[in-house]
């Protein structure tokens, strides 16, 4: 489930580099175009996972084209 309100026109003007989570998906909104996030929070889960494999960003928008 994601608690994030959708990506929208005016969050994209004040994207800030998040140096703290890098990331490689090239094709999310959040996604700085080098190798980080740009989201204000993200959100990591299941609750239930036990290896990295198990884990998904929840915070994950895809980029519109």
């Amino acid at each position: 489930m994601n608690q994030f309100k959708p990506f929208d026109e005016e969050e994209k003007k004040c994207k800030k580099k998040n140096k703290s989570v890098m990331c490689d998906v090239k094709n999310c909104s959040y996604h700085d175009g080098e190798h980080y996030c740009t989201a204000q929070q993200i959100a990591v889960g299941p609750s239930y996972a036990t290896s990295c494999t198990d884990t998904v960003c929840a915070t994950f928008r895809p980029k519109s084209i």
